[in-house]
C-alpha cells in the first residue's frame, strides 16, 4: 500500500482522537516517548485539556478540536492525516461519525473497540466500498483483541500447516476503567439489526460450516486443562475475541491464506484453581444481570465514570498472557504462547494500538496484499504488526509440539 499523492499533501501522519481520555493520555505518552519525530496531533473537544497534554509532551504535538456530535469537525480532523487512531468510547456514540469522516477523506482508521455489534455495522456500511478506495478501517486494536487475534495468525503462520482447532487460554493483571464500564452498558443499548449472540458475527456471508457452528458455541464450562495444568473459566473478552478471529480466518480463506479447511476457534481463561474458576463463573453471571433491565438503571451510577482507571503503579504491575493449544489436521498438538508486560487493558492497549497504526504509516510496503475494508490486526497489518511489537517487549513463542 504504497503513499498516495493525496497523502502526502496531509498535514499530519497521524491523529489521536479522544486523547484526553484515560487510555487515549497513555497512547500521547507512548507516542511522545518512543516516536517523537512522527508528524502528529491529539484531537477531541476539550481544548484546555488538549492544550496541557500536548504542552506535557517533549514533542509538543498538533492540537484539533473535534466534538463526536460537530461532523464538520471532525470531516476536518480526518483530511488532514493518514491515520486515524480513536480512544473514543463508547465508539458507537463517539467514534460512529469519525469513522464516516475518515471513509469519505481516504484516511485510514484504528481503534481499541470492543463492540463487536457496531463493528458489524460498520462492516455492512463501509466494507465493500473501503476495499474499492483501498481504506483500511481496522477495529479491535487493543486487549480487545490483538493477543487472540495476532497469537493465532503467528501461530499458524509458524507452523505453517492447516489447522484443525484452537483453544486459547489468557491470564491477566489489571485494572478497570470507567470508560471500559460505561461501554459495556452502552451496547446494551445500542439499537441494530443484527444479533450479538450469533457466534460468526463478523464474518462474511456464507463463509463457516455446519460444523464450524457447532464446534464455535460460547461455552461456560469449568474443567481442568491438563496441557497447561490449570482450570479454565469463561472469559470475559471471548465473545469479542473470538468473532474477530473468525473474521480472520474468513477473509485469510478468500485469499488463498487461510488457516485450515473448518478451522474452529475457543476461548476460555486459565486460573490456578477450581474454586477460582466457579467465582469468575459467578461474577460473570452477577455482572451480566446488572447490565440487564431493570438493573442497569440501579447499578450504573454506582460504577467509576469514564476518564478515571487503574495507577501508574498497577498500570506497570500488570501482564498478560494467553496459551494457545493447537491441533493441526495432521494429528499433531502444539502449543505457542503470547506475553507481555503492562495492565493489559490500558498500558498494553495503547501499545498494541499505537503500533498498529504505526504500521500504516511506517510499513506501507511490507503490509499483507490485502485491499482496504473493515480487516482485522491479522488481515490488516499481519507480520510487520508481529514484528513491530516484539520490537517493543511483546513476547511472540512459537509451536512447540505437545507429546
Amino acid at each position: 500500500m504504497a503513499e498516495t499523492n493525496k497523502d502526502k499533501f496531509k498535514e499530519y501522519e497521524l491523529i489521536i482522537y479522544g486523547a484526553t481520555g484515560f487510555t487515549g493520555q497513555i497512547a500521547t505518552q507512548y507516542i511522545d516517548k518512543n516516536y517523537p519525530e512522527l508528524k502528529w496531533a491529539i484531537a477531541g473537544r476539550n481544548k484546555d485539556k488538549l492544550t496541557a497534554l500536548s504542552e506535557n509532551c517533549s514533542s509538543k504535538p498538533g492540537i484539533l478540536i473535534g466534538n463526536a456530535l460537530n461532523k464538520n469537525e471532525l470531516d476536518q480532523i480526518a483530511k488532514s492525516t493518514k491515520v486515524i487512531l480513536s480512544f473514543a468510547g463508547p465508539f458507537n456514540k463517539y467514534s460512529n461519525s469519525m469513522v464516516d469522516s475518515c471513509f469519505h477523506a481516504n484516511t485510514h482508521y484504528v481503534d481499541i473497540t470492543g463492540e463487536n455489534i457496531w463493528v458489524k455495522d460498520l462492516i455492512d456500511k463501509y466494507h465493500s466500498e473501503a476495499v474499492k478506495k483501498n481504506i483500511k478501517i481496522i477495529p479491535s486494536c487493543g486487549y480487545d483483541s490483538i493477543p487472540s487475534d495476532i497469537g493465532v495468525f503467528f501461530s499458524q503462520r509458524e507452523l505453517k500447516k492447516p489447522i484443525k482447532k484452537i483453544d486459547c487460554y489468557h491470564s491477566a493483571q489489571g485494572g478497570v476503567s470507567g470508560g471500559t464500564i460505561e461501554s459495556g452498558f452502552s451496547m446494551m443499548e445500542y439499537q441494530s439489526n443484527n444479533k450479538l449472540g450469533h457466534t460468526f458475527l463478523l464474518n462474511p456471508k456464507n463463509t463457516y460450516t455446519e460444523y464450524q457452528k457447532q464446534k464455535s458455541k460460547d461455552k461456560f464450562t469449568i474443567k481442568k486443562i491438563k496441557d497447561i495444568d490449570n482450570w479454565s473459566a469463561p472469559f470475559v473478552m471471548a465473545p469479542a475475541n473470538t468473532r474477530v478471529v473468525r473474521r480472520s480466518s474468513a477473509i485469510l480463506d478468500e485469499n488463498q491464506s487461510g488457516y485450515g479447511h473448518n478451522f474452529v476457534y475457543n476461548e476460555f481463561m486459565s486460573v490456578k484453581k477450581y474454586w477460582i474458576a466457579l467465582a469468575i463463573s459467578a461474577s460473570l453471571i452477577i455482572f451480566g444481570a446488572m447490565l440487564s433491565l431493570p438493573f442497569r438503571r440501579i447499578f450504573r451510577p454506582l460504577f467509576t465514570k469514564p476518564g478515571n482507571g487503574p495507577s501508574v503503579k498497577a498500570q506497570n504491575e500488570g501482564w498478560f498472557k494467553g496459551i494457545f493449544i493447537i491441533e493441526t489436521e495432521d494429528g499433531k498438538k502444539y502449543k505457542s504462547s503470547i506475553y507481555g508486560d503492562g495492565d493489559p487493558g490500558y498500558k498494553s492497549t495503547a501499545r498494541f494500538a499505537c503500533e498498529s497504526a504505526l504500521c500504516l504509516i511506517k510499513n506501507t510496503e511490507e503490509l499483507p496484499n490485502i485491499d482496504g475494508g473493515v480487516l482485522t490486526s491479522a488481515t490488516g497489518l499481519g507480520n510487520v504488526l508481529v514484528k513491530r511489537l516484539s520490537e517493543k517487549g511483546v513476547v511472540f513463542e512459537k509451536p512447540s509440539e505437545i507429546r
